[in-house]
């Protein structure tokens, strides 16, 4: 079946209040957006069915600045409320963006302004205004009147672009290596795709300490999930939805991995699969030398910069 990708992206201002407030509005831009697709796919109005997808956060953007969003990858139809069919999308056609925009932005403003009224937000430095209530109203007021972006990226062409998408996309840090073009002094020079003029490649040079600063912005709070489910799709009712989904599209069951098998990978790998080569998976490898992870002193003993 066809998959739809989805996008909601946090506007400047808030994204600024997510910069300092991390674990707190990271989270909630993954449940507001999650709630508005549930909420709008199960009226009758628009799809009238339970859907299940996958929500990725990523908090940068080409030039490394923050920008938060949450990338949806979703199956292009649902199950009936009464579990008793299979209810398909439009063809190339999803749910309404302007709809999912409005419902969103109402529910992440609405909670924000919960977690300011129980005093859950910090604000430093230029952002500290907003300890003010006053100046604070007057931000979710202007945010209200603006249209916050989401859209619908064109369907994916099956399960197998999916499975492609999800391979490359979703452990993805800020920069890649293959986007790195330079390090002379201390400058660095990277690729990045303009969007704003015809998605054209240009080459943005920082300084060394800048394009740390840069991607230092991206490191996620300890232990935060980026990662989620929900719908049929959740951890704690996959298998058997799936089994449901699968009975009313005539979809091929798929067969259980076997205990000990080489899909469980809590067992440990017979020793000549650990010598094999995981390219060809017929010739052996060699082991020429072993390293060890350095400790953290030896990082730091081998800083290149001045500690002072």
């Amino acid at each position: 079946m066809p998959y739809f990708h989805v996008v909601f992206t946090l506007p400047a201002a808030i994204a600024d209040i997510a910069l300092q407030n991390p674990a707190l509005l990271y989270d909630l831009l993954l449940r507001t957006s999650a709630e508005t697709m549930q909420e709008i796919a199960a009226d009758p109005k628009h799809l009238g069915a339970e859907i299940g997808f996958l929500s990725v956060l990523h908090t940068w953007g080409q030039n490394l600045m923050h920008h938060p969003h949450v990338h949806c990858v979703v199956p292009g139809g649902g199950l009936a409320p009464d579990g008793e069919r299979w209810i398909g999308c439009r063809e190339n056609f999803f749910l309404p963006v302007r709809v999912l925009s409005r419902v969103f932005r109402g529910k992440f403003l609405e909670r924000l302004r919960r977690a300011y009224d129980g005093s859950t937000l910090k604000f430093f430095g230029s952002l500290g205004k907003y300890r003010n209530s006053a100046t604070f109203r007057r931000l979710l007021n202007e945010a209200y009147r603006r249209e916050w972006v989401v859209y619908a990226k064109p369907p994916f062409g099956g399960p197998e672009q999916v499975l492609k998408y999800l391979a490359r996309y979703t452990h993805r840090v800020a920069i890649s290596n293959q986007r790195l073009r330079s390090m002379e002094g201390d400058h660095v020079s990277f690729e990045w795709k303009d969007y704003a003029h015809g998605q054209l490649r240009r080459t943005m040079t920082l300084t060394a300490l800048e394009f740390i600063r840069r991607f230092l912005l991206h490191v996620l709070p300890a232990r935060f999930v980026r990662i989620r489910q929900y719908g049929f799709l959740a951890n704690c009712q996959r298998k058997a939805k799936l089994e449901v989904c699968r009975r009313w599209l005539n979809a091929a069951r798929v067969p259980e991995p076997e205990p000990g098998g080489d899909a469980d990978v809590t067992s440990t790998p017979p020793a000549e699969a650990v010598d094999r080569c995981p390219n060809c998976g017929v010739a052996r490898m060699r082991r020429v030398e072993e390293k060890m992870r350095p400790s953290t002193q030896q990082v730091f003993d081998s800083w290149p910069f001045d500690s002072s």
